[in-house]
């Protein structure tokens, strides 16, 4: 009989769907310690009733579910990927950001348990349209924000990656600044991007005065503002002329008391993508995850028997910066934990997108990566909801398992809070109370 309600709420207009989830033991993004014995009540895609099971009032009519022995936690919000930016090992994003593959990209988050994306400057216009059928409706996918498209200087990075050519706004002048972000802000961003970085000098880099005047330009539209850095002063003058989050971790050198004074006077906050790091020499051997059936879900048949080639692993090995790659990632780390320590707000994301970098995957690879900076893993989990909810101006409907909030949940088979790696234990996942993986 609920089986029948159930069904005759999703087929009748105006009727509520309601579903009750009863045993488990919640984990809801607060850094709250877990609540065994857990219930919610989930009516029209969001949470309206969270408690002790034990006080769980079944609606009449509500499907029930017991989810006894499993632990449920918010879905995960990656505050920096590139949606539908290439295919395989390509990566054209005006040829492959189609509504098909932008489609085909989100449902692979969600199935992985990233319910929320935020795509950071690659995207073409149809992504608006995409966003706003989502935000009209409650989508089966994963949430897409967009900064539209990013800016740096002329022929600066990654204007002039083979590829990305024509994606990004090429700025030269204040006016041309002022103009191209009235131009972005006309179709309503989440954001705003730039790229600030030389490629170890081998481009023209953005000057500070062309990125200070995109910040203020874009303040005054009451967009934030992100940066993809590399270098310590870069950040230092970005962060002290307004900006909102450094899109990377530093990597050139540790984070000094000055950083962290300029991010606590401002409120900056640090994205730190660890695994954006990690993928540009992992695959210069034979990386341990090329069989595990969690990555390779992930990976097209022909793209895997590629990374998996000695030739490849020859080729990445081969990059005359690659012996540079891994200090890199153990630079990143160590600045994470020591602006984390200071009090530094930071949140979650992880680059993932661009050929090597898997959507999905990618996001419990950096879970764990931060875990190994030396977070824990409740603070990892949190950085991953209800903090990059609040960078992104949206606690009020994601982030936590609260009353009032979309229903966007992991159900996980083993403690995460015990072992990062147990988010990797997915049965199922929720956005907007309808079960999509």
């Amino acid at each position: 009989m609920k089986r029948l309600l159930l069904a005759l709420s999703l087929a009748v207009p105006g009727m509520a769907q309601v579903a009750a989830y009863r045993g488990f033991t919640l984990i809801d993004g607060n850094g709250s310690a877990p609540v065994h014995g857990s219930a919610l009540i989930v009516e029209n895609g969001r949470i309206a009733w969270v408690g002790p099971a034990a006080q769980l009032k079944v609606p009449q009519g509500a499907a029930v579910k017991d989810l006894s022995g499993r632990f449920v936690m918010p879905g995960i919000i990656n505050l920096h990927g590139h949606v539908a930016v290439g295919s395989g090992l390509d990566q054209v994003p005006k040829k492959y950001f189609t509504r098909e593959n932008v489609e085909k990209n989100l449902k692979m988050y969600a199935s992985y348990g990233v319910t929320s994306v935020v795509s950071m400057g690659t995207d073409q216009p149809l992504v608006y349209e995409i966003r706003q059928k989502q935000r009209d409706g409650r989508p089966r996918e994963a949430r897409i924000f967009t900064a539209g498209r990013g800016f740096t200087g002329k022929g600066g990075y990654p204007a002039t990656t083979a590829g990305v050519e024509g994606v990004p706004y090429e700025v030269e002048t204040p006016q041309q600044v002022v103009a191209d972000v009235e131009d972005l802000a006309s179709h309503h961003p989440d954001l705003v991007k730039i790229w600030v970085d030389d490629h170890l000098g081998r481009l023209p880099k953005i000057r500070p005065d062309l990125s200070a005047a995109i910040i203020q330009a874009a303040h005054k539209h009451g967009l934030k503002v992100a940066a993809h850095v590399f270098y310590l002063q870069d950040a230092k003058q970005l962060v002290a002329a307004g900006l909102d989050a450094l899109a990377h971790s530093v990597r050139d050198q540790p984070v000094d008391d000055e950083l962290v004074r300029l991010m606590k006077q401002h409120g900056a906050w640090q994205i730190p993508t660890l695994s954006r790091e990690a993928s540009t020499f992992t695959y210069g051997t034979p990386a341990p995850f090329l069989n595990d059936p969690f990555f390779t879900r992930a990976v097209s048949p022909d793209v895997l028997a590629t990374i998996k080639s000695a030739d490849f692993q020859k080729t990445t090995a081969a990059d005359p910066d690659f012996s540079r790659y891994p200090g890199f990632l153990a630079t990143a780390k160590r600045n994470l934990k020591r602006l984390a320590d200071a009090g530094v707000l930071y949140a979650f994301g992880t680059d993932t997108g661009p050929p090597l970098r898997f959507a999905g995957y990618g996001e419990h690879w950096e879970a764990e990566l931060m875990v190994e900076a030396g977070l824990t893993p409740g603070e990892v989990i949190t950085a991953a909801t209800r903090s990059a909810a609040a960078y992104l101006g949206v606690s009020k409907d994601l982030g936590t398992i609260e009353k009032g909030k979309w229903a966007d949940f992991l159900v996980l088979t083993a403690d995460p809070l015990v072992s990062i790696r147990n988010t990797r234990t997915v049965e199922a996942v929720y956005i907007a109370g309808d079960q999509v993986y």
